[in-house]
């Protein structure tokens, strides 16, 4: 995608001397028959194919240099490869066709290269070359390093890319990336530059600061010069380097970009340069755009394009994330070359006529700049005037230029700075954008809803969603159905939220499932909800969109963790981190690290739970994630109550289930009710369990949450006198079974258990204990497991059948009979059919003695049996031995 550098001929290298050490560091392995692949990487002008000119020319065997194809298709740079190598053109067709066949590029290489001296290919521009090609040089590569038996060893590879190219794996590779000159470097280029004429001194200075170190445009600025304006007796253009000379060094690569890349290229570079002070272009506050028509061509809006492609230039180095979540360009040269690129129709600028004959207008120059921008050109310095951030050229702007470049601000605050800063950018981007480009200001009003909601602001979730006319179909029915929601209108949201939700099959835009699967959530159905999200994901997936599925995965561990299913909410947010953390979306980071430490809780890893939980507080901070902020306390306080530590986690519990706006966040802290309760109640803070499980009672009564009925039944166990907890710890169980999560399931046989021996009831306590205790042991939640066999240690049983004396008294004596039967190797089927059962009927029973003897398999069977049948012989011993009657 980057453009040739044209440069002087063979011109001399400057401030390269560790590039250079690697080159012969390659050759010199190359001519002792090991080989080797060396890659070379840098921004369009700063000398890739100058140093692959001077490998050559050093190189003391054979050398070749491929240049990229100037046509495409696929093989065609493989063309290029064996046009380069072969010595004739039939020999050129016969390797491109081994290639193509069973024996790869590399033995087609290899029969081009018949040398006897070792060999150097040196392949320019990778980027440039078709996949097909790519991939087989990569193989060819594997092949000719000299690493493995029977790989010759004579043939090494210098391969130069763009800078935002990722070359393939290759172990033992190096890597070279080529920067910027130093002074003198630039200086001594300069002088090589002007032969004929030393430049007069203070317009090499202007020369060596505009250039700022970047050979390629010091070299394309002195080419344009005349001997008259390189002496001082004419006035140099202003700026020198001007658009011209940018698009003769940045041209190529921005040509070749994709249309999406390059229009959001083009409205960061408007958003950064012409619209910003001079402090906010450092900061490059810009991220994003979603173009739904009168782009760069100025069409009139036709389909709906997205942001996505933005994270992808993140991710290829052309962009750059810094901190505060602000986006802007590392090289300012790309930037200004992208703006020059914008046609003046979009970018709704008002320009001066050109300071000087031949000058090309250009965006640092507005029509009505300020004074001290004059000032600056009257000293003769107009390349500064740019950083002085005019503000009239953002009244120039339109007002859809305007409103996008609010777009971008807000959806860089959105990713990873401040979320309630990007809800009141996204909102006046809704506005600027409001009848002008409908899919853009659509898009823009629920970006803003997603912000305040991260930020737990109801009023700024309603502010979002209100007074969007722009809004159409199923997205109204979610805008109308979350409005209803939010303001407890249940019957409302429910009538629009269930369109939504049934309607994510007419659609394959995963922004749209997934906000069909948010409704799902809302709605209180977690089985669709991660349903839905995943079919989003696979969509993003298929699609290659980058940039969105950061987000898929966020709302699909927090469905699968909302689910129960908690294994699957842990793999599904590691993928989601590390995606995350890949595109810069920091904020989408902190709430995955939120839902690994609740994983963590479950488990009992309270290593795990303290350093998510931590990381997701440090980010949630600063950015005012009230949601993630919230998860992650829930996770540090149940991990505590797991380790017996209830007053630690009540006090840690308690802001999260208060209202107002320094409490939890509002869709979350009914959810942390029970937890609190149990906490509470075991640190005799009775009168505040009491009032949060009232307010519990009403929620669970909307039926919004399925666990909800269960767990509430639970709160009002603890909270019970008497012989009523038995009651409610009962209906809680039954409730339990009938909506699924069986981690909160064993919490409650646990709170059982507990009560139950408290009341000097062992015997009966054991029951439910064990099996709290097996399902524990399945979740992997350590913590809680151990916490558990504790207390059933303390009603006088041990936490596994296998010694415990009255194991065989509390099974059946048909489930004792299946269990010597498995013990000595039968299967169910084998089991059913010398008992005269069905299979199922058989499992059943096995699925009960597991949970009262508290193991997890079948494979412990024999241990209990002979456990049992040892017991019985020393009860028989005792019995016929007159001392012991």
């Amino acid at each position: 995608m980057s453009g040739a550098t044209h440069t002087a001929a063979d011109p001399r290298l400057y401030d390269r001397t560790a590039e250079l050490a690697a080159v012969a560091r390659l050759s010199a392995r190359t001519a002792a028959g090991h080989g080797g692949v060396l890659f070379v990487t840098g921004n369009p002008g700063e000398g890739r194919t100058s140093l692959l000119s001077r490998a050559a020319s050093d190189f003391p065997g054979t050398a070749y240099r491929v240049a990229a194809p100037h046509h495409r298709g696929p093989w065609s740079a493989a063309r290029a490869l064996f046009a380069t190598l072969a010595p004739t053109p039939a020999a050129a067709r016969r390797a491109l066709r081994l290639a193509r066949g069973e024996g790869g590029l590399a033995r087609a290489v290899a029969t081009l290269v018949t040398a006897a001296e070792p060999v150097l290919i040196c392949v320019d521009d990778l980027h440039l070359w078709d996949a097909h090609s790519r991939a087989a040089l990569a193989a060819a590569w594997q092949e000719t390093d000299g690493r493995g038996p029977g790989r010759p060893g004579r043939v090494g590879w210098l391969v130069s890319a763009a800078r935002h190219h990722r070359f393939p794996e290759m172990p033992g590779a190096e890597t070279v990336r080529l920067g910027r000159l130093t002074t003198a470097g630039a200086r001594a280029l300069l002088a090589d530059l002007c032969t004929v004429a030393a430049p007069a001194p203070p317009v090499a200075e202007r020369l060596l600061d505009e250039a700022a170190g970047h050979p390629g445009v010091l070299a394309a600025t002195v080419r344009r010069l005349t001997a008259a304006q390189l002496a001082g007796t004419q006035p140099l253009p202003q700026p020198a380097v001007d658009d011209t000379v940018l698009a003769e060094v940045y041209g190529g690569l921005l040509e070749r970009l994709p249309a999406a890349s390059r229009r959001l290229l083009a409205t960061v570079a408007v958003a950064v340069l012409a619209g910003r002070t001079g402090a906010d272009c450092a900061r490059a506050e810009t991220y994003g755009v979603r173009d739904g028509g009168g782009g760069v061509d100025g069409r009139a809006p036709s389909a709906r394009a997205s942001a996505e492609p933005l994270e992808g230039l993140v991710a290829d180095g052309l962009l750059r994330r810094r901190k505060g979540g602000a986006v802007g360009f590392d090289d300012p040269f790309l930037g200004r070359a992208a703006l020059a690129s914008a046609r003046p129709s979009w970018r709704g600028e008002t320009r001066a006529p050109g300071p000087a004959k031949g000058a090309t207008p250009s965006a640092d120059l507005p029509a009505d700049r300020p004074a001290a921008g004059a000032a600056a050109l009257a000293r003769g310095r107009g390349h500064r005037a740019d950083r002085l951030g005019p503000s009239a050229a953002v009244r120039a702007l339109s007002p859809v230029a305007r409103g996008r470049a609010q777009l971008v601000r807000g959806l860089a605050a959105l990713a990873g700075g401040p979320v309630m800063d990007a809800h009141e950018e996204l909102l006046q981007a809704a506005e600027l954008l409001r009848g002008r480009a409908p899919v853009e200001a659509s898009d823009a009003r629920f970006l803003a809803m997603e912000a305040a909601w991260a930020g737990g602001d109801v009023e700024g979730c309603l502010a979002a969603l209100d007074g969007g006319e722009d809004v159409r179909g199923t997205e109204r029915d979610f805008a109308e159905g979350l409005s209803a929601a939010l303001t407890v209108r249940l019957d409302d949201a429910r009538t629009a939220l269930t369109r939504v939700v049934t309607g994510d099959g007419a659609t394959d835009d995963p922004r749209l499932l997934l906000r069909a699967g948010s409704a799902a959530l809302v709605l209180g159905d977690t089985a669709t909800a991660a349903r839905v999200h995943a079919r989003a994901l696979v969509k993003a997936r298929a699609e290659h969109r980058t940039a969105l599925l950061p987000r898929a995965l966020e709302q699909l561990a927090y469905a699968e963790l909302r689910a129960g299913r908690y294994s699957r909410a842990a793999r599904t947010a590691r993928e989601g981190l590390r995606t995350a953390e890949a595109t810069g979306q920091h904020n989408v980071a902190a709430h995955q690290h939120a839902v690994l430490a609740l994983v963590a809780s479950v488990e009992g890893d309270g290593t795990a739970v303290t350093e998510h939980a931590g990381r997701a507080l440090a980010t949630a901070g600063p950015h005012g994630l009230v949601q993630a902020a919230t998860l992650a306390e829930w996770a540090l306080a149940r991990a505590e109550l797991g380790r017996g530590l209830a007053a630690q986690a009540a006090a840690r519990l308690v802001p999260l289930v208060r209202p107002g706006p320094r409490g939890g966040h509002f869709a979350l802290r009914m959810l942390v009710v029970p937890c609190f309760v149990e906490a509470a109640v075991a640190t005799g803070r009775d009168a505040e369990a009491r009032e949060a499980a009232e307010e519990y009672a009403a929620w669970a009564a909307l039926g919004v949450d399925g666990p909800a009925p269960a767990q509430l039944a639970r709160c009002r166990a603890l909270l019970g006198e008497g012989e009523a907890p038995a009651y409610w710890f009962g209906e809680a169980v039954r409730r339990h079974d009938s909506c699924g999560n069986d981690f909160e399931r064993a919490r409650t046989l646990l709170a059982y258990g507990t009560w139950l021996r408290r009341r000097r009831r062992p015997g009966d306590a054991r029951g439910p204990l064990r099996d709290a205790l097996v399902t524990f042991e399945r979740a992997a939640a350590g913590g809680w497991a151990e916490h558990t066999r504790s207390e059933l240690r303390a009603t006088g049983g041990a936490s596994g059948g296998a010694t415990d004396p009255a194991a065989p008294r509390e099974l059946t004596p048909q489930q004792q009979r299946i269990v010597r039967l498995v013990a000595r190797g039968a299967t169910n089927q084998e089991v059913a059919d010398h008992l005269s059962l069905s299979p199922r009927t058989v499992d059943h029973h096995l699925r009960g003695v597991f949970a009262r003897l508290g193991i997890r398999s079948r494979v412990e069977l024999p241990g209990v049996v002979d456990g049992w049948d040892a017991d019985g012989e020393a009860r028989t011993v005792a019995t016929e031995r007159p001392e012991c009657r």
